[in-house]
């Protein structure tokens, strides 16, 4: 039986230019949040999604997002978003991502993530990543 990998941990600070007139963090930047996580995730595994697509002409892009608002994050408000990853096959990654307020749990989301090729074709994922435990 394997160990789950452990999850990667993003820090954000909510600051104003991502709030509404009441304070409020507004709901598409929390798509903002977790997709920076999941970008740091993937520079700190090694991997220089440059250079991917540079030389191996290889991209990430979102397939899916199922997400649920739980509670609303404020302005001056500390989180983290927590990353793990749900599944993995030859060309695709699942990954839950929760965005916390302390030990809160204010936003969850299920991001299904695709490797394309440059012609935009499905395209297996870098080696790296296809390791990643689930």
């Amino acid at each position: 039986m394997t160990t789950p990998a452990p999850a990667h941990l993003f820090p954000v600070t909510v600051y104003y230019e991502d709030t509404d007139m009441g304070g409020i963090v507004y709901h598409a930047n929390y798509l903002k949040y977790i997709e920076r996580a999941r970008s740091a995730w993937v520079r700190d595994m090694g991997i220089d999604q440059n250079a991917m697509r540079n030389t191996e002409g290889l991209v990430f892009a979102v397939r899916r997002v199922e997400a649920d608002y739980l509670a609303p994050a404020r302005l001056d408000d500390v989180l983290t978003v927590e990353t793990r990853t749900v599944a993995v096959t030859g060309a695709r990654l699942v990954m839950e991502q929760r965005v916390l307020r302390g030990p809160d749990m204010i936003f969850s989301a299920q991001v299904t993530i695709a490797c394309l090729s440059r012609s935009g074709r499905p395209a297996k994922l870098p080696l790296g990543l296809r390791a990643v435990q689930s």
